[in-house]
């Protein structure tokens, strides 16, 4: 089978938003995720839409996520959401055509629960492209890495996603890159997910220190919040990620489909803009 993740990353930079299944209610969550990786308006060479999606799996203590993200999660769990449901919608999204890579992030306690290689096998059964398990640092995911394997049989083993922020140690920094698949989140800010007002001055000096040891991707999250924030990650990473901006825009909309197409318009607007800028410069 192609592999989704290689595919999206053929045009960089690219956008990658964050929604929690079952928020504002399961088949609301459903429609705006398939809302975003559908374009609202059909622009140049590159559709406005996103080229890969962070679908989040509600738990109880989501430690890395702001209250944005952690209100969004609480709802879904209030509601009902479970792992079962949410593997279950992602194989839905595959079944309305969505056919950008699906990355699932959530912590380790509901998977574990779950059943980690039963887990892993149904997430690839239902269409999942990867994971994001933000409290599930490398050191401890050797049980994880042995799971994806034995779950693959034949196939290719989905990729684990590492986390790496400004505070990591530059050993630490490289052997995480050194050993990473499909792409690298890089945190750009310390603390938790939460739009910020500016970006990081050594954000760039950041981005180039992860590119010495590695070959994949890496796409930048925690703290882009608007379009023009994501136009200057996308002129110095691989991908922009933006979660609680995502969240909050189409959570507090009355039309939440509506407001998922223009939030995707126009963060990926910005993007191809400066896509389009450096392209010109060099």
């Amino acid at each position: 089978m192609k592999n989704r993740i290689d595919e999206a990353f053929k045009n960089k930079p690219i956008f990658m938003p964050y929604f929690p299944l079952g928020y504002p209610d399961l088949e609301t969550s459903i429609d705006v995720i398939e809302a975003l990786a559908t374009p609202a308006l059909a622009g140049g060479a590159r559709e406005n839409g996103a080229d890969l999606i962070e679908v989040g799996l509600s738990f109880s203590d989501p430690l890395a996520d702001g209250p944005v993200i952690q209100q969004a999660t609480q709802v879904a769990l209030e509601k009902g959401i479970t792992v079962k449901k949410s593997l279950a919608a992602v194989a839905e999204l595959r079944k309305r055509g969505v056919t950008i890579p699906l990355i699932l992030m959530g912590y380790f306690n509901p998977m574990l629960a779950y059943g980690l290689e039963k887990f892993i096998s149904d997430a690839m059964d239902a269409g999942a492209d990867g994971f994001i398990v933000p409290d599930l640092p490398p050191e401890e995911s050797e049980e994880f890495e042995a799971a994806l394997i034995a779950s693959a049989g034949d196939r290719e083993p989905l990729p684990l996603i590492q986390m790496l922020a400004p505070t990591s140690p530059n050993e630490r920094m490289e052997s995480i890159a050194r050993n990473a698949k499909g792409f690298i989140y890089l945190v750009s800010v310390t603390g938790v997910t939460g739009a910020r007002t500016a970006i990081s001055d050594g954000l760039g000096d950041l981005i180039n220190r992860v590119r010495e040891h590695t070959s994949v991707p890496v796409c930048v999250g925690f703290g882009i919040g608007t379009p023009e924030q994501a136009a200057q990650v996308g002129a110095l990473a691989d991908g922009v990620i933006v979660g609680s901006a995502c969240v909050k825009t189409i959570g507090a909309s009355e039309k939440p489909i509506e407001a998922a197409k223009q939030f995707a318009a126009e963060f990926r607007s910005a993007i191809n803009e400066t896509t389009h800028d450096h392209k010109l410069q060099f």
